[in-house]
């Protein structure tokens, strides 16, 4: 895509491959976007065109796992903790003092736990397809429907087996899961985490971070007072209504509910409109 380029940036100890856009403007305003799983930087290709066209600097990182020079093999490295120290050390490198944040998925669960590490340093919060992350957990503790579609953790949470599955028949199930998307985007997932070690590193997210689907008072993520934008496609087979709906309660700062008639895959199944929104909640903050 015309003026965005791979990049490499050096983190936490770490080289970290990912997507950057720079705009002539040297004092453009920065926007960190963090992928989910199991998917790479490719999958905001789109966005950050649109970003940059717009005048915003931007950066989405292969995250933890994902990226070769990124790739630590111990199952405690990959705790939520962490992989929020990667945010905050990608934007010390990068020069971003405050950005806005955008997340999907897993990208999405980083991004409210950063609100919480630093919040100082995030001018705007987008989240895609995971809600606020105390109202997940207690939909997942209270909710049937919810509980129902989060019956795939507990095997994501397995040692050996989601490998075994996912690697099958020329990874076939993986690829099943990527069927709204484009072949670029899939041909680069699949050769990612074909990689010596890149699919256990990537379920190494789940397996590490078991606490954030109990309900404890003492792990709470709190109220949030950022200016937030959270994206959901109402056929979204991994998160239901009662978690979504729920995430309210939680919003002291600026909020709004975007509801697309789509599912998991919202950058994909609905770019245009998923940019559009983006653009509109970015714009009406500033860094100056």
């Amino acid at each position: 895509m015309s003026g965005i380029e791979i990049a490499h940036v050096k983190a936490n100890g770490m080289i970290f491959r990912g997507r950057e856009g720079k705009p002539k403007d040297a004092g453009a305003e920065p926007v960190i976007l963090l992928h989910g799983f199991p998917e790479t930087s490719a999958m905001w290709e789109d966005l950050l065109g649109a970003l940059l066209h717009q005048g915003y600097r931007c950066f989405a990182p292969d995250q933890r796992g994902y990226s070769p020079g990124a790739r630590p093999v111990t199952l405690s490295d990959y705790a939520y903790e962490e992989l929020v120290a990667d945010v905050g050390a990608l934007a010390d490198t990068l020069g971003f003092e405050r950005f806005h944040l955008i997340g999907h998925d897993w990208g999405s669960v980083i991004g409210w736990a950063a609100l919480r590490t630093f919040p100082h340093r995030i001018l705007s919060w987008t989240a895609m397809s995971v809600p606020h992350i105390d109202a997940f957990r207690l939909a997942v503790a209270g909710d049937a429907d919810q509980r129902r579609r989060s019956r795939y953790l507990a095997f994501f949470m397995l040692p050996e087996e989601p490998e075994k599955l996912f690697c099958a028949d020329d990874y076939a199930a993986l690829r099943a899961l990527y069927e709204p998307m484009p072949d670029s985007q899939v041909k680069e997932y699949v050769e990612i985490l074909s990689e010596p070690g890149a699919l256990t590193a990537a379920l190494n997210w789940y397996r590490a971070n078991p606490s954030l689907l109990k309900v404890d008072e003492a792990s709470d993520f709190g109220p949030v007072w950022h200016s937030t934008l959270l994206i959901w496609g109402n056929n979204d087979m991994a998160v239901g209504r009662a978690a979504v709906e729920s995430s309210r309660a939680y919003m002291r700062g600026p909020f709004r509910l975007v509801e697309l008639d789509a599912g998991h895959w919202l950058a994909q199944e609905k770019p245009d409109q998923v940019k559009t929104e983006i653009l509109s909640h970015l714009s009406a903050q500033t860094l100056r």
